[in-house]
Formats: structure tokens, sequence, C-alpha cells
């Protein structure tokens, strides 16, 4: 059996490609899909679809709703969701991701360090579990092939 893991989270650092590391480490039979990482692709895939925008408020709105609908069908064929908070950037988007997998009723789990439990707390609590790391993350994971 394979699983589909969503990689919800901020794409400024490669903590997608840690996961897939550790995952392979643990010989986890498990695919990966995730937002675009490219933010320039992300940013700009609106006008590249449908063309120059008038005002960069419509340039955003037009990428958002083609991220939105790509992140909608990735997440749908997924079996597990991880949502990862970090320290240094921004989590809009990941708090969304987080928000839209529970609302699906995908299996979630939240990596968020210790200084973000009271900011993230009723959304820890609507998820399945809320863990501290990426390998605590890939040993419930785990645990499910055991």
């Amino acid at each position: 059996m394979e699983l589909t893991v969503y990689l919800a989270g901020q794409i400024h650092d490669d903590w997608r490609e840690e996961v897939k590391r550790l995952a392979e480490a643990k010989k986890l039979p498990l695919h990966f899909v995730a937002p675009q990482t490219n933010h320039e692709r992300s940013d700009n895939i609106g006008e590249a679809i449908l063309g120059k925008q008038p005002e960069p408020i419509y340039k955003d709105e037009a990428a958002s709703r083609i991220n939105n609908f790509r992140t909608e069908v990735l997440m749908k064929k997924s079996d597990i969701v991880i949502a990862l908070f970090g320290e240094s950037y921004k989590q809009w988007n990941t708090a969304m991701d987080a928000s839209q997998a529970i609302t699906l009723n995908k299996p979630t789990i939240i990596i968020r360090p210790k200084s973000l439990i009271h900011p993230l707390k009723e959304l820890s609590e609507k998820a399945n579990l809320t863990v501290e790391t990426v390998e605590q993350a890939l040993d419930v994971i785990h645990y499910i092939f055991e």
C-alpha cells in the first residue's frame, strides 16, 4: 500500500526534501504532493494562463484562484496532510491548507514548535495530531504500516 501525503507549509526552504529523505530512510511507501514550490511560478501563474491583468490586485486574485484549484485537487487525492508551521515565515497559507484538510476530513498532522502552541491551539485541537518535529510526524505514519 502506498499513501499520498500532501505537504502544506511555507515554500521558502527545503523542509519538504527533508521529509522525503527521512521517509525514504524509514522505507515508507509514500508519494508526496505539495503546493507549487516555485514562488515566482506561483505568483505569476494567473497571468501566464489568463494574460496580463490590469492591476496588481487582479494579478494576485488570478494566481490565487489557480493555486487554490491546484491545492484542492491535490489535497482531495491525498490520504494524509502534514502541515508544517515554522518560526521564520508568515503562516497564512499553511493555516488555510490545514483548515481545508480538516474540513475535507483528511487525516491531518500539524508540526509546530513550542513557541506556536498558543497561536495554533484551536487549529491543533481540530487536527488529528500535533507534533513538534518532522521525525515525529513520520513516526506516526510509520506506525500505520506496523
